[in-house]
């Protein structure tokens, strides 16, 4: 089998359009509730649930710094598992002391799995063979509900939104003028038939799966995941970014991820992996800080100097 994922949809506009004014048809309807627990002397947490479309009820952990003021923001996307990558509750305290976080949970994960829990592997072919019914349709509006409802508190600096990391964080990006910067890591879905025919590896493994039981679907399911390709999304983000491409050599280096970057409307800077958590993840993080003007990066201590 041969397909290829280089087609940008005719109507790729206008599909995301009909799923932001569903989205905007429904009200979020937020219920915010304190979680003690996550609190301190200096952050308070709470529980936030939200509406999006469906309509489906998602949850989320919102951390607001104590005191007066606005602050910057930190949004914080879901990557792709429901137990693995858990969802941040409150994240570093060097952030909290600063920055108001957010990190949403979209339909499917836990704490937003009720009517919906999904399946992995098997969240990324549900519905795939058509654009409407898709599963990521769904959970890319609930990203950006997510990202409206946090642009939305009286504490947040509204010049200062940072949407962080995978696909999600850059189609939210994309699809809502709030985020101002951008911290992404491409994943899943960038070329992804591409990609799926060259490796073996899980989660692209799912595609793969998917079309030796049902082979006749490949066109349909080349057509639907055209819609949520990264490259087609580019040309609308408009936020300062930083993209932490792959080491280098691999699928999704610097290299490989140029059709993307290089079109990106915004300031741009990329980040070839380095095989080292700490490495990668102080250059975001000092990258961030000087975005947002803070004295010093919000580091754990045992990155310290």
């Amino acid at each position: 089998m041969t397909t290829t994922t280089n087609t940008h949809p005719n109507d790729f506009d206008g599909y995301w359009q009909d799923v932001l004014n569903e989205l905007a048809a429904v009200p979020s309807a937020p219920e915010v509730e304190e979680i003690p627990l996550r609190s301190t002397d200096f952050a308070t947490a709470y529980a936030v649930r939200l509406t999006s479309i469906g309509p489906y009820r998602l949850y989320g952990y919102l951390s607001i710094p104590r005191g007066d003021g606005r602050f910057p923001a930190r949004y914080y996307l879901p990557r792709y598992g429901s137990v693995v990558d858990l969802v941040p509750q409150g994240t570093a305290n060097g952030q909290r002391r600063g920055h108001v976080t957010f990190a949403i949970c979209v339909r499917g994960q836990r704490l937003a799995d009720q009517p919906y829990a999904a399946a992995f592997p098997g969240l990324l072919t549900d519905g795939i063979d058509n654009p409407a019914t898709y599963v990521y349709r769904g959970i890319v509006a609930d990203c950006v509900r997510g990202l409206e409802y946090l642009a939305s508190r009286p504490e947040v600096d509204t010049t200062r939104i940072a949407a962080i990391g995978n696909d999600l964080a850059f189609t939210s990006a994309a699809l809502s003028a709030h985020a101002t910067h951008l911290v992404c890591t491409p994943a899943i879905m960038y070329a992804t038939l591409d990609r799926a025919q060259r490796t073996g590896a899980y989660p692209l493994e799912e595609i793969n799966d998917y079309l030796r039981l049902y082979p006749d679907r490949a066109e349909a399911v080349q057509r639907t995941l055209s819609y949520y390709d990264l490259r087609w999304f580019a040309s609308r983000v408009n936020a300062t970014s930083l993209i932490m491409a792959g080491a280098a050599g691999s699928a999704l280096d610097a290299e490989g991820l140029g059709p993307l970057t290089q079109a990106l409307s915004g300031r741009t800077d990329v980040h070839e992996a380095e095989h080292s958590g700490y490495r990668d993840g102080r250059h975001s993080e000092e990258w961030l800080s000087r975005q947002f003007g803070m004295p010093e990066p919000s580091l754990p201590p045992h990155w310290r100097d």
